[in-house]
């Protein structure tokens, strides 16, 4: 009876014990990773482009009561910088943020080269996986090239979730 109780109070830390998670966002060069990725760790935003060759960040956060320390890697998106070190972080990701600028139409295809990339490296298209339309706030301004639905059906057959970001 006192294992017991000792079982219970080891899966009570286990279950207080943080969550590691690597995310990785890859996309095109421009597309606006480096701005999603700091809106959402530091609620910044910078209008300035400065091409990222890689870039990571932690994160913690409670879900549902579970502690998550999230592993964020902001990709390298010129071609240039692309390389050994990106597939390295798409090996170790546990999930992927892929963004594409509704205003660039190469971007998307891009896009789909990143994930087939993915699931080559992950031998499996059941990935987590979110599908990110970026620059939606130029949309009202005529510069919309893929539309929303566009990117929904991708997502859909990608099996991602799908968002329009600003």
């Amino acid at each position: 009876m006192g294992n017991n109780n000792n079982n219970n109070n080891n899966n009570n830390n286990n279950n207080n014990m943080s969550r590691k998670l690597t995310i990785v966002v890859v996309g095109d060069g421009a597309v606006g990773k480096s701005a999603l990725t700091l809106r959402f760790l530091r609620d910044q935003f910078h209008e300035e482009y400065d091409p990222t060759i890689e870039d990571s960040y932690c994160k913690h956060l409670e879900v549902d009561g579970q502690e998550y320390t999230l592993d964020i890697n902001d990709t390298a998106g010129q071609q240039e910088f692309r390389g050994h070190r990106t597939e390295q972080f798409l090996r170790e990701g546990d999930g992927f943020i892929c963004v594409y600028s509704i205003t660039s139409a190469s971007s998307f295809e891009q896009l789909i080269g990143f994930r087939d990339q993915i699931w080559r490296i992950k031998e499996s298209k059941c990935v987590p996986m979110i599908m990110v339309g970026n620059k939606w706030d130029l949309s009202d301004q005529g510069e919309r090239q893929i539309p929303t639905e566009v990117g929904a059906r991708m997502a859909e057959e990608s099996n991602a979730l799908f968002v329009e970001a600003r």
